[in-house]
């Protein structure tokens, strides 16, 4: 087979490298071409490299160009993969803290809370861009692949507004079934047959069968508590399953910051967190974690380029959904996944027009939804505060009216729970002017938002979390490594 796809955002170089050996590891897909786009240069130059050596040491006829030029990489593209993230690391430390100096505190910030809501502020022009150029230079029916996160902002954006066939691809579904699984002592993921459905991060296992046999609440619930790691890391999802009676698939950390209970006085979050990994509550944990992974990569760069003169092994294909779906599409073998789509009645008791994720299945007549779904009402209510919010977010990064940005905030279950409407509306306005090159759509309500902040008496700390732990340095992560290394 030959076509194209366009990796869009491919500086993002270990997942890039990821989803090009999964593509590798179809037979039929060794003669496609691969065109990878970024505004950074030196990202492109990394990841070309790398690839290149892929394929030379597989002999494989696979094409591999690299364009700043996003159109270039567009041109006559059958699919189209995004992994974007519009103001780096620069933009991503304000959605922290700022946030913080109005007492919202956040793990990840990247979904919804105030970080995943101007994240989401930023993202969609530019993705609204992506569709523009997918409907106008890439191949006719074209399939964008949206793995950017906020992801249920981004895909509900490319599909009402972007007028763009697109699908929401994230892996939270498979890392919580492994979860399950290995706490139930299945020798196998493959042993656990599940339904999982809500809306991206947070998604319900409302349906659990090991071997056939299905698995309740009370024998869920004396698994994870009994587990010597996850009793300890996972405490306020395996809160959330006492009460809720089914287990979420996002982690600790980030699950704390889509309910208002948990996150809102600050003596009370070193209760549920584990600071043991900074996906389990840390403040600001992952943008700890993707700088301190930014500084490695790029001082062992030449390990990482070293490392790809491997023969690529099919039995190692990760279960990212990209290639995966990309398969079934273009040879008929059946693909079952969690994607992320228009709702339009799949998932009974939530709105037609939110993003869900829930469960189909992929073959050559495209990716089909399992419909009839109805979720644990505590389920579908938690859910519901989330697409309210990502509706207002949506349509104020589409329209640039700051006053539904405010709003949108301020029904964040997290953000209410701590803030008042004044501080909401100050922390918008400081954020907006913070973000101001990232944000075109409020140019013309940036001058107003200035001059509200130079008059405001509203009152904000400086206040770093209450879980927050310093970037380490690249001496430090490798001092680690090496302890690692010799205790294993």
């Amino acid at each position: 087979m030959s076509f194209k796809i366009a990796i869009i955002g491919a500086g993002s170089v270990g997942f890039t490298k990821k989803l090009f050996t999964d593509l590798l590891c179809v037979p039929e897909f060794r003669d496609i071409e691969v065109a990878l786009t970024d505004i950074s240069q030196h990202n492109l130059d990394m990841i070309r490299a790398i690839l290149d050596k892929i394929v030379e040491a597989n002999g494989f006829p696979v094409k591999v160009t690299a364009h700043t030029d996003r159109r270039r990489a567009l041109e006559g593209a059958k699919y189209i993969i995004s992994c974007v993230r519009v103001g780096g690391l620069e933009a991503y430390a304000d959605d922290i803290r700022i946030p913080l100096k109005y007492g919202i505190d956040q793990c990840v910030g990247d979904t919804i809370c105030a970080g995943g809501i101007l994240y989401g502020q930023r993202n969609i022009p530019v993705i609204l861009d992506f569709c523009k150029d997918i409907r106008e230079v890439a191949a006719p029916g074209a399939k964008f692949l949206n793995y950017a996160n906020p992801m249920a902002m981004n895909t509900w954006a490319a599909i009402e507004y972007g007028k763009v066939d697109t699908v929401g691809l994230c892996h939270g579904v498979q890392h919580g079934a492994e979860q399950i699984a290995e706490i139930l002592g299945a020798k196998s993921p493959a042993e656990l047959d599940y339904i999982c459905s809500g809306i991206n991060h947070q998604t319900w296992f409302i349906d659990l069968r090991l071997n056939g046999r299905k698995i309740g609440k009370d024998e869920l619930v004396a698994a994870f508590e009994a587990h010597p790691v996850f009793s300890q890391q996972e405490k306020l999802r395996i809160d959330v399953l006492k009460r809720f009676g089914v287990y979420s698939t996002e982690s600790n950390g980030h699950l704390s910051e889509y309910l208002p209970w948990y996150r809102k006085r600050p003596e009370e979050i070193a209760r549920w967190i584990d600071m043991s990994d900074w996906i389990h509550g840390e403040t600001g944990g992952y943008l700890r974690h993707s700088t301190e992974t930014r500084n490695w990569f790029e001082t062992e760069f030449p390990q990482f380029l070293a490392s790809a003169d491997k023969p690529i092994d099919p039995a190692k294909r990760s279960n990212e959904h990209a290639s995966h779906i990309l398969e079934a599409l273009e040879t008929g073998r059946v693909y079952r996944g969690h994607f992320n789509v228009k709702n339009n009645g799949v998932i009974s008791n939530l709105p037609a027009d939110a993003i869900i994720e829930s469960p189909g299945f992929v073959d050559r007549f495209g990716i089909n939804m399992v419909s009839g779904i109805t979720l644990p009402e505590a389920c579908a209510a938690t859910c519901m505060a989330s697409i309210n919010v990502q509706r207002m977010s949506v349509h104020a990064a589409v329209t640039g009216d700051i006053d539904l940005l405010k709003l949108a905030v301020l029904h964040d279950p997290l953000v209410g729970a701590v803030a008042t409407p004044e501080e909401v509306w100050q922390m918008v306005d400081e954020m907006v002017v913070a973000q101001a090159r990232w944000l075109p759509q409020y140019h013309d309500a940036g001058p107003a938002a200035k001059e509200r902040l130079a008059k405001s008496t509203v009152k904000t700390r400086d206040w770093a979390g209450a879980a927050r732990r310093n970037v380490r340095s690249i001496e430090e992560l490798r001092a680690e490594k090496s302890a690692l290394k010799k205790a294993v």
